[in-house]
């Protein structure tokens, strides 16, 4: 916990005279901001100097520094009494402009080149839209791929439907149009997003009705998910970071179609939005931490991962896909360590820092923005500081940082990163300005903490074709008088755009009363248990004439555990401080390890010790070496592994696969696919293999064989699991290619097959 008890602004403030924010890990005072013997301040509003130097042996310079290097004089200029805040905005705009490259698009970073489709659309909604709407449309449009689509250019096992977070571009494009007002714009862009849904409708929904696919911007598999999960097993996973973006993609969706006067399509993409919502809420919802969990995960049976993320968090707030109760609990409940939001919590403890033990300024600021929303003074104030503090002592606006202790030593790290920038510039923008873009005009409602009271100006705002200047005096959450140009107007009103011709003067008076103080779930950085490694083995020793054979579920013993839970298909049947159980029931086995003060590893891999058929392909069909031109490959060697010595190779030219089986018993079953893909690696490209699986002809699912390494043509994995109920007796299982399978790649979907995996699921429910 922090040494500062309570929640409000006031109770901050007087900690130290002239402190804004100030936690166990850093102070921000006056125009400096303290961490242990460290310090940055600003010696104007165009230099920020810094005394920070990182980790032993580690690289840095003397005195790190941030000058203006670039004009920034046509766009927003901030003026406040406080010359820190001054200098990071103007930072984060001298950033900005280093970020724009020749062909008018938005760079990454300054170690990452090109346009990512989540990066962009993420940094777009936050300031971009507003500051850079050129470049902004420029860039979302190269994001579009040759069938019209928007492109999932990274992710886990070869991008899309293993990430399945593309739909953001459409929450910036509504964005850019809200900014803009261009009606032009919203006609080209809404026929990719109805595109791009209705493909998704087909291959990432679940039969729970919740997208599949992994976390949202988390997209290195080792850094979130346990490490038994295949990236077959992730493209099942439901993600509520990634649930959440999508039911906002859906309703903009539904806004778009609704300016286009599309009433009927606007009606059915806001259903399905508000029917999302709801799902969202009934499954991941956990009334006992009083926040969502963060996905869903196993093979056939799935159970809630309890973890709080941050930015599916924020998002769930700011779209209002969660209900208005649960955001204000949300907001008070939600843990926060003293440098601010995680990107996760708690952490995993044998995984190096990146996205786990991490803060990452863009979705500090995503939590900071839905804070504001809900009103949480204390929320605000830690999470401006989580993101001004390191822009500060790094002089630079840096990709992520360590969670231990703030430094920005991590797997991989930038400078100059957009999506930060765009926290940065977006936090001020948004919150102590209160500039929020409506369709029809513009809604200024700031939010300013009592420590950040005063008079502060933005002037040289553009708006579709005015300048605006801003002056918000005072402090509070209500906006007590409103003029234009010195007419007074309804403080809680829209200003129409249309009002908001050539060159225009607003000015704002906060009421200057106390906001009503709320909670902060200030915590110590955390760590889960390690994951325990589960086996199945059969014990004679305690058989019986009933069980001949019993099957033992066993595992490895964690340190400093406090006791384990033994589940079966995804339910809890035991909890035991002993490192076995009698498995006798047929079943998917899994353990949790639990800490002392109730903290949970991640369960087990699943270990199934159900009824198993094994379908091999038709012998003419089978090859002994791969004739696919969009490969290359050592002959042989793909043998390696193979059940006998043979595979079946795919391709989207490929005829359709067919196969009979014949099962013992009316049942309900699961069916996957034994593969190798070594389009690419396990963490990034393209080139995941899709198809769909037929029963009798009829479409029964998606089978998803992502990326298991370059060129690794002998390494087999199993694809997912795909539940059918299935008469007893003959059936025809198909695998085939349908239009939407296509990849992300769209040349290359391609993968070599060894056999088909049939298990008994369960018992067919009476109606």
């Amino acid at each position: 916990m922090t040494a500062l008890a309570g929640s409000s602004a006031g109770v901050m403030a007087s900690v130290e005279k002239g402190t804004i924010v100030s936690t166990d890990a850093y102070r921000w005072v006056g125009d400096t901001i303290y961490q242990n013997e460290f310090k940055a301040w600003a010696e104007s509003g165009e230099e920020i100097r810094s005394t920070y130097k990182g980790r032993p042996g580690y690289f840095m310079p003397v005195e790190q520094r941030w000058n203006r290097k670039n004009d920034i004089s046509s766009y927003p200029k901030l003026t406040t009494g406080n010359l820190l805040h001054e200098a990071i905005f103007n930072m984060g705009l001298d950033e900005m402009v280093n970020a724009v490259e020749p062909d008018t698009t938005l760079r990454t970073g300054k170690e990452w080149a090109g346009v990512w489709t989540r990066d962009v659309s993420y940094s777009i909604i936050l300031s971009m839209a507003a500051l850079q709407p050129q470049a902004s449309m420029i860039s979302l449009m190269k994001k579009v791929n040759k069938s019209g689509q928007i492109i999932q250019d990274t992710g886990s096992g070869g991008a899309w439907p293993i990430s399945t977070d593309r739909m953001v571009w459409v929450l910036a494009a509504y964005e850019v149009y809200k900014v803009t007002g261009d009606k032009k714009w919203l006609e080209t862009v809404y026929p990719i997003a109805v595109r791009s849904l209705e493909k998704d409708a087909k291959t990432v929904m679940s039969r729970n009705g919740l997208v599949k696919g992994e976390t949202s911007f988390i997209d290195w598999r080792e850094q979130s998910y346990p490490r038994w999960m295949q990236t077959a097993d992730i493209s099942q996973s439901e993600a509520m970071g990634t649930n959440v973006m999508y039911a906002a993609a859906l309703e903009a969706t539904s806004r778009m179609a609704s300016l286009l006067g599309k009433k009927k399509e606007a009606a059915k993409f806001h259903a399905e939005a508000t029917a999302l919502a709801a799902n969202i809420d009934k499954t991941f919802w956990m009334d006992d931490k009083g926040y969502y969990g963060m996905y869903t995960y196993g093979r056939d049976n799935k159970i809630l991962n309890p973890r709080h993320e941050s930015l599916g968090a924020a998002l769930s707030i700011l779209y209002d896909v969660a209900p208005e109760a649960h955001q204000k609990e949300m907001s008070q409940r939600a843990p926060q360590t003293p440098f601010g939001p995680p990107v996760f919590y708690p952490q995993i403890s044998d995984i190096p820092n990146y996205h786990n033990n991490a803060l990452w300024p863009f979705v500090a600021s995503y939590w900071t923005l839905a804070q504001a929303k809900a009103g949480n003074e204390a929320g605000v104030l830690e999470g401006m500081g989580s993101v001004f503090r390191p822009a500060a002592l790094f002089a630079t606006n840096k990709e992520n940082l360590n969670l231990d202790n703030g430094d920005y030593f991590t797997e991989l790290n930038s400078s100059n990163m957009l999506w930060s920038l765009s926290g940065n510039l977006g936090i001020t923008m948004r919150i102590l300005f209160g500039i929020h873009f409506e369709e029809d005009g513009l809604r200024i409602a700031p939010f300013v903490p009592q420590s950040l009271g005063g008079s502060r100006s933005l002037d040289n705002i553009d708006y579709r074709g005015a300048k605006l200047d801003i002056t918000v005096n005072g402090y509070g959450a209500n906006v007590k008088k409103l003029t234009l140009n010195g007419k007074e107007l309804n403080p809680t009103a829209v200003i129409p755009a249309s009002k908001l011709k050539g060159n225009c003067k607003i000015e704002v008076e906060m009421d200057n009363e106390p906001i009503t103080p709320m909670n902060l779930n200030r915590v110590s950085n955390s760590k889960a248990p390690l994951t325990p490694v589960a086996w199945l083995t059969h014990d004679e020793s305690k058989a019986s004439a009933e069980v001949p054979v019993l099957n033992m579920l066993q595992w490895n013993p964690i340190e400093y555990i406090g006791k384990y839970l033994v589940l079966r298909d995804g339910k809890v049947v035991a909890e035991t401080r002993e490192t076995s159980y009698p498995a006798v029931e047929a079943g998917e086995w899994q353990v949790i390890g639990v800490a002392g003060d109730g903290t949970q590893s991640f369960a087990s891999e699943p270990k199934s010790n159900r009824e198993r058929i094994n379908v091999s392909f038709p012998s003419d069909r089978y090859a002994s070496a791969m004739t696919s031109k969009e490969v290359s490959y050592q002959p042989g060697e793909a043998m390696k592994g193979t059940s006998n010595g043979k595979f079946v190779e795919i391709d989207r030219q490929s005829a359709p696969l067919e196969v009979v089986v014949d099962v013992p018993e009316t049942a309900v079953y699961s069916v996957s696919l034994r593969y190798a893909n070594g389009n690419g690696p396990v963490n990034t490209e393209n080139k995941a293999a899709i198809r769909t699986l037929t029963l009798d002809g009829n479409k029964a699912g998606t089978m998803v064989l992502p990326h298991r390494g370059v060129a690794n043509w002998n390494d087999w994995g199993m694809s997912n699991t795909v539940v059918i109920p299935m008469e007893k007796g003959k059936h025809s299982l198909g695998i085939i290619y349908l239009p939407e399978d296509e990849n992300m790649n769209i040349d290359t979907n391609h993968a070599i097959l060894d056999k088909i995996v049939i298990e008994k699921f369960g018992e067919i429910e009476k109606k």
